[in-house]
């Protein structure tokens, strides 16, 4: 072995040998050969530091996820991954080996053992696997507003509409709850109520958002918000010692990339709400990968991005790992790309003058190499191949290694349709979330309140009616007294009967009668 090779490798021995559980990457590459003593390896401890894998399309991305989550799972780590082709549901059975992986492991010196891992199939129509659901209000008005695309005007309404529903106790389940809502304040009496309070709402603002919650119900998408809503400690299922992959399949949704996205956001938020300080652990609780990272990235408003960055910052400290996947290392905002501290670089390409420049802002943010013009390597690297830095236990960059990746132990591809099939409705999973539940929420609440303050003015209004109607019968028909005329009429008449019976006494008698009024006649 050549002096520079025998440092090579041992410069990357010593820089990728911890002390504790790793993860093996591969090996290094020095003048296109294939290192094996040069192991990469990939700290344990070190996986809650969140990570990149990065490249451009076909260059391995999804296989380095996939080799990732088996040595994951084989270390009893719950890993939670996005299956944007439906094409990762083959880890659940052992893989085959043939030529390319032969001469691979010839080439580590590692033999190919095929191994199949416990997984969870999970879907958000709920067609090709369990549902995964959340509430209206676990989503929240930030994220739920990045799915509808809404302006900053029609979000700040949204999160009226949101702090409404919470100062009354009112649950905000599903979208029928938040039409009721929208409705409900827009106009009428909910209009007035909140007037003084939270402000008014325009009809065309009113309407607009109603209009983009009725296009994700005509998608076939509404049945993601509501009850069942997901328990996010079926993450953390384990079979045998060895993690879960839960695969959230969303092959029959990719055309919604901003509200699947999103909801792994939100499902990571969740998590985040729910774990309890961890502090610095021997292995992460579990990780999370999110593919095709640029979609959560991609025209957010600032409030969205101060979320996201907040969760990334503070997961970690839960134990939770974080690893994004995507094309180019700029599709992920400075803030958050500064906290990945484990860097998996597929090749680039370089065909346009935005590429030239991406690869540029690449190559600043990796260490200096005194084996590699990173640039150029860059633009080298073959299929399953990557340039690799991640953090050692002690938290400092490790060498840059341009690292030949070790193959995938399972299946790399789908599983047959019926495999899938069985393997769904044998999961108690499946029917678990397979039922929605309808509960008490700001819909029923507010059809109670309506029908309430209904029955009042219905009650106002009779009464005011049967008021009129008794007036009415009182008034005396054309050519008729009134009551009151007929009463005074008879009273005179009695009186002058009394009269004229005391004149008439008194004519007989001699005597002059006594007229109790003085009389109506004068004597």
């Amino acid at each position: 072995m050549s002096d520079k090779k025998t440092l090579f490798t041992e410069k990357i021995k010593t820089s990728y040998a911890p002390t504790g559980a790793s993860i093996y990457l591969g090996a290094g590459i020095l003048d296109g050969e294939v290192l094996a003593e040069a192991e990469v390896n990939l700290p344990l401890r070190m996986m809650n530091r969140h990570g990149l894998i990065a490249g451009a399309t076909g260059t391995g991305k999804t296989r380095t996820l996939q080799l990732l989550a088996e040595q994951l799972s084989d270390a009893g780590v719950p890993v939670f991954m996005l299956d944007v082709k439906g094409d990762l549901s083959g880890l659940n059975q052992a893989g085959t080996t043939n030529p390319k992986i032969e001469e691979r492991s010839t080439q580590l010196n590692k033999p190919f053992s095929p191994t199949g891992f416990p997984i969870e199939l999970y879907s958000l129509s709920g067609k090709t696997g369990a549902q995964m659901r959340a509430t209206v209000t676990e989503f929240g008005p930030v994220l739920l507003a990045k799915i509808l695309e809404l302006n900053d005007t029609q979000t700040g309404v949204l999160a009226v509409i949101f702090k409404y529903a919470d100062d009354n106790k009112m649950p905000i389940v599903d979208l029928n709850d938040l039409k009721k809502l929208l409705g409900y304040l827009s106009e009428g009496a909910g209009a007035a109520e909140i007037k003084s309070s939270y402000g008014s709402i325009s009809a065309s603002t009113s309407s607009t958002i109603l209009r983009k919650i009725v296009a994700i119900e005509q998608q076939g998408l509404g049945g993601m918000f509501g009850e069942t809503s997901y328990d996010i400690e079926d993450l953390f299922n384990r079979i045998d010692g060895k993690g879960v992959i839960s695969l959230l399949n969303i092959a029959d949704v990719q055309n919604q990339p901003v509200l699947y996205s999103t909801f792994l956001l939100s499902l990571l938020a969740e998590i985040y709400q729910a774990m309890p300080e961890a502090g610095d652990l021997d292995k992460p609780k579990l990780v999370f990968f999110f593919d095709e990272a640029h979609l959560l990235f991609n025209d957010a408003p600032k409030a969205f991005l101060e979320q996201v960055n907040t969760i990334i910052r503070l997961i970690r400290s839960k134990g939770i790992g974080v690893f994004f996947c995507t094309q180019s290392p700029m599709d992920i905002p400075e803030t958050v790309l500064a906290q990945l501290g484990n860097r998996v670089q597929h090749a680039l390409r370089a065909f346009t003058p935005n590429d030239v420049d991406a690869l540029k802002k690449t190559v600043n943010t990796y260490p200096k190499s005194d084996f590699y013009e990173i640039d150029k390597m860059l633009t080298a690297l073959g299929t399953g191949q990557a340039l690799v830095t991640v953090l050692n236990e002690k938290g400092i960059p490790t060498e840059v290694a341009a690292t030949m990746l070790t193959p995938p132990r399972a299946v790399m591809g789908p599983m047959a349709a019926i495999d899938c099939e069985k393997l769904m409705q044998s999961s108690p999973l499946f029917t678990k979330y397979q039922k929605a539940i309808d509960p008490v929420s700001a819909f029923e609440m507010l059809t109670d309140r309506i029908n309430i303050k209904l029955a009042e003015e219905n009650e106002v209004k009779a009464a005011a009616e049967e008021q009129k109607r008794v007036e009415e019968e009182s008034k005396p028909k054309p050519g008729e007294k009134s009551i009151v005329e007929q009463v005074m009429g008879a009273t005179i008449t009695r009186q002058i009967g009394k009269e004229i019976v005391r004149g008439l006494f008194g004519m007989l008698t001699g005597k002059k009668p006594r007229s109790r009024s003085g009389g109506i006649f004068g004597f």
